[in-house]
């Protein structure tokens, strides 16, 4: 079992920076595939970022791209979002998410893929 806990969200004015983290126990994070969610007010909850187990690969939601970078330290069982230039539509609760999986160069961005998933932290972006 691992247990994912969020952490760094917070309100900020659009432009602003903010870094989220998620900090695993219970297991290593070196076995999983990790992922980073939103959901946004009256919205579905939607994919923002992936990391491979090794961190080599990773993926970004294109709405993202360029803006947020998600990146994993397996020393400390911990995930990072870092989210730039933030938007009013940034707006929500991001969720961390760990998917187990054999190969370490794997991506994916379906939540059926992700097993265990953290509480969420409230991000909000607002002038």
């Amino acid at each position: 079992q691992v247990q994912l806990v969020e952490s760094g969200g917070g309100s900020v004015q659009p432009g602003d920076s903010l870094r989220i983290s998620c900090a695993a126990s219970g297991h290593s994070l070196m076995n999983y595939i990790m992922g980073w969610f939103r959901r946004a007010p009256g919205k579905e909850r939607d994919f923002v970022a992936t990391i491979s187990r090794s961190g080599d690969l990773k993926a970004v939601e294109p709405s993202v791209r360029g803006r947020f970078a998600i990146s994993r330290d397996n020393t400390n069982n911990l995930v990072y979002l870092q989210m730039t230039d933030l938007k009013p539509e940034d707006t929500a609760v991001y969720y961390c998410a760990a998917g187990y999986d054999d190969s370490a160069s794997s991506l994916t961005a379906r939540e059926n893929d992700y097993q265990f998933w953290g509480q969420g932290t409230q991000v909000t972006v607002s002038s």
